[in-house]
């Protein structure tokens, strides 16, 4: 039987994150944004706030935690108020992590990924049987520990071993430790390359790659370079009964239609739909929203 090329949404949508328990974006303009990660308020910068903010200058004052940046992308340093903890717990459904300040302006987490992490439970809950899941460039791992607590046997791939070292302890911290994970500190493509050698397929895979990165041999990774490679890699590692492939970016000068493009190319014979579109973040009052990333995601 001849399968049919993904029909692909012809308008974009907006996967929009808003506040729970541990986070929450409190207000943003004038090039930054104000947010709450569990005890801690945060100024961090963003560009794209070209409004005025709407609560008062004392209100940001008062933040825990600014981050002043550089003239190099995400570098600069961290002022704070008092001294923080160097990690503290949180808590996204039943997966707990740890928060902490890094170098590069984020807190070990991206929070705006929340909207993928609710779409991901949903998926692996409705998978008949226990599915399979790659997550690539899985950093501290949340996303993995979505699927594992939804019922998923994840292999979590990470260049870095300080990041893999961080994932475990959110499995351990999450009460995950027994369930089938895999913790693979390697080069992304060179995994899948190896995989697809191997003839191994998943149900469903995660492909959230950087702009730039390198893997622990000293392997190159840029996004306008490798991906579409990889990403025709990814499609052959799919399984005949595979649920859906999730592929996230970050690049200034990608876009949701381009990811939607790319994964229309390389699975031209899967059948199935893409949807394609941002992911946002709602401000707590619910008047404004960031654009943080794009997306394309095939379903079956």
């Amino acid at each position: 039987m001849t399968k049919l090329h993904p029909a692909v949404a012809d308008k974009p949508g907006v996967m929009r994150t808003t506040g729970w328990g541990d986070y929450a974006l409190m207000d943003s303009g004038n090039g930054r944004k104000l947010e709450r990660y569990g005890p801690y308020s945060v100024v961090r910068p963003e560009p794209q706030c070209l409004w005025a903010p709407k609560l008062p200058a004392e209100i940001w004052e008062k933040a825990d935690a600014v981050f002043d940046p550089t003239d190099e992308e995400d570098a600069g340093r961290w002022r704070f108020k008092a001294q923080p903890r160097d990690t503290w717990p949180m808590a996204w459904g039943d997966v707990r992590y740890k928060g902490r300040f890094t170098a590069f302006r984020h807190l070990a987490f991206f929070p705006e990924q929340a909207a993928n992490w609710a779409w991901l439970d949903g998926k692996v809950r409705a998978f008949k049987g226990q599915p399979r899941v790659l997550n690539l460039f899985g950093y501290t791992g949340v996303a993995s520990l979505v699927c594992a607590a939804a019922g998923a046997a994840v292999t979590h791939v990470d260049a870095s071993k300080k990041a893999i070292g961080w994932a475990r302890e959110n499995a351990t911290l999450s009460g995950l430790d027994d369930r089938p994970i895999r913790w693979i500190c390697e080069d992304a493509r060179r995994y899948v390359q190896r995989e697809v050698r191997r003839g191994n397929r998943y149900d469903g895979i995660i492909l959230d790659p950087p702009k730039y990165g390198r893997g622990p041999d000293g392997e190159i990774w840029k996004l306008f370079e490798n991906l579409p490679e990889l990403a025709g890699l990814c499609a052959e590692l799919l399984s005949d009964t595979a649920s859906f492939l999730l592929l996230n970016a970050y690049a200034e000068r990608i876009s949701g239609a381009a990811l939607a493009g790319l994964l229309s190319d390389k699975l031209a014979d899967r059948g199935g739909a893409i949807e394609w579109g941002e992911l946002a973040l709602t401000q707590d009052d619910g008047t404004r929203e960031i654009g943080m990333s794009f997306y394309a995601r095939w379903t079956s």
